[in-house]
């Protein structure tokens, strides 16, 4: 089973990012196809200084290499070094309806909140379902507030695939406790 998994350079890594996600990933690469990545494009929504986008990035990468992370048993990479995932989220953008990304409920949270209103940040879910349908990902792992991306990436497989054939697989969210 394929699992995906990715984390925003956003700021330092703290022990919630460990037992949240990363512990999880490191344990699992032992019986399990992870797919594990430094999501520093989504990191873009929040952080505009690219020189500490840079260091955040370098710093999450050496963090879960020294935290256990095996590139010998697991796909480990930064996200703005597969230049595919952009040119596959710039074609799923055809295939997704401005209504169900008007309904994401993060995207609202986060203009409550504060966070400026663009559309790297509307667009969000299309990047994270580029992210999940580009490595064939059959399971994401995601807290209860990234359930919905996770649909969305979903339904946008779905009319991608009613229109050009079985491509994409239909991936499934894991939420852990």
């Amino acid at each position: 089973m394929r699992v995906l998994t990715g984390i925003q350079p956003s700021g330092d890594l703290h022990i919630g990012n460990y037992f949240g996600s990363i512990k999880a990933m490191i344990d699992s690469q032992n019986d399990q196809d992870v797919f594990a990545f430094i999501a520093n494009y989504h990191a873009m929504t929040s952080l505009s200084d690219g020189e500490r986008l840079s260091t955040l990035t370098m710093q999450a990468a050496t963090d879960f290499l020294a935290l256990g992370m095996d590139p010998q048993k697991s796909t480990f990479w930064v996200q703005s070094d597969v230049k595919e995932v952009l040119e596959l989220y710039w074609v799923l953008s055809s295939f997704t309806p401005m209504g169900l990304l008007e309904r994401a409920h993060s995207y609202k949270d986060k203009v409550a909140k504060g966070i400026a209103s663009n559309h790297s940040l509307f667009s969000y879910p299309v990047l994270m379902a580029a992210d999940i349908l580009l490595f064939g990902s059959q399971v994401v792992p995601v807290g209860k507030d990234q359930i919905q991306h996770v649909e969305i990436a979903r339904d946008i497989a779905l009319k991608f695939n009613n229109q050009y054939g079985d491509i994409f697989t239909l991936p499934e969210f894991r939420v852990d406790e």
